[in-house]
């Protein structure tokens, strides 16, 4: 085993985990809210109770499913399509990875594949191909797969290959191209931001999908991703609803217009609705861009689990160094 190459690893799928779950558990108390209430009273740290009435700390559905495609990932050693549904289901049915034994926050056209699934679907029949299949549910999960990729396969070129495993996983519960092409824009993110942790980095990444899906169908639903500086733009135009686009167009655009962990995960909180989910996905490349030691500490004491967590983080950067 390759310590530097294992202690890498671990730093950094640890930051990206934490920073996908503390911006979650941020987010579930408020989840809902309209964005102008939160403006009169925005949120400021890490709460308990509120919309599903929860201990301070909880995550939502976005992290127990990434648990279940990290433990999939860990265990299997490889994308294996039926391993990693069949621990959905075992969430969505048992409460399989999730901090009090129940889950929470299902999305419909995630249920609806679990339900195609325990019925006999097979692995590509279960998502959901229409055009109102396309909200976050897939995005909110695929993080595990793009650090799998850098860690345990080892991708220097970020390619069709690599792109076409993160549209399989997305497909699992979300198969609609438009679910695929988020996932796959946050991949190209992640992994520009894994070789630097600069908001350069988030740009790059962006440059890089906006080349790869240049003759895409989908192309023009992440117009202004691809075309417009989201930088520049006001928390007006950002939209904050369910729909993949809002949540990545918003995530993205919270990581590039703040400088820290905390005031990228609390922007993203107090833009309202889905909150949880929102956070989740920018606290995955806030993660990265300031690493974990910059997640507030209180944040990180309070997250449920947080000792199962980061021994599935460990345990993921062994196995995938040692392959």
């Amino acid at each position: 085993m390759n310590y530097l190459q294992t202690e890498s690893a671990y730093s950094a799928i640890k930051s990206a985990i934490f920073g996908h779950a503390v911006g979650d558990a941020l987010g579930v108390p408020v989840e809902f809210v309209p964005r102008e209430r939160l403006r009169g009273s925005p949120v400021t740290n890490i709460l308990g109770f509120g919309s599903h009435n929860v201990p301070a700390g909880t995550w939502s559905d976005d992290t127990s499913m990434t648990l279940c495609t990290l433990e999939s990932l860990t265990k299997t050693g490889k994308i294996d399509l039926n391993d990693i549904m069949c621990r959905f289901s075992m969430w969505g049915d048992s409460g399989y990875m999730t901090p009090h034994g129940k889950a929470f926050g299902i999305g419909r056209t995630t249920l609806r594949s679990i339900v195609k699934y325990n019925r006999g679907h097979s692995v590509d029949k279960c998502g959901g191909c229409l055009e109102s299949d396309n909200g976050n549910g897939s995005l909110m999960r695929i993080l595990p797969v793009i650090l799998y990729q850098n860690f345990a396969a080892g991708c220097d070129i970020y390619g069709a290959a690599q792109v076409e495993e993160i549209h399989a996983v997305s497909a699992l519960t979300h198969a609609h191209p438009r679910s695929m092409t988020a996932c796959g824009i946050y991949a190209f993110i992640i992994n520009e931001l894994l070789r630097k942790s600069s908001a350069d980095s988030i740009e790059r990444g962006i440059e890089a999908a906006k080349c790869y899906y240049a003759n895409h169908l989908e192309y023009s639903s992440f117009f202004r991703i691809f075309n417009i500086e989201l930088r520049a733009m006001d928390m007006s135009e950002i939209k904050s609803s369910g729909y993949v686009v809002d949540t990545l167009e918003a995530a993205v655009w919270c990581a590039l217009t703040t400088e820290s962990y905390q005031s990228c995960v609390l922007k993203a909180v107090n833009l309202g609705d889905d909150t949880d989910t929102i956070a989740a996905v920018a606290g995955g490349l806030a993660g990265l861009l300031y690493g974990y030691d910059n997640i507030p500490s209180y944040w990180l004491s309070t997250i449920a689990l947080h000792e199962k967590l980061d021994a599935m983080c460990m345990e993921a950067a062994v196995q995938w160094t040692e392959k």
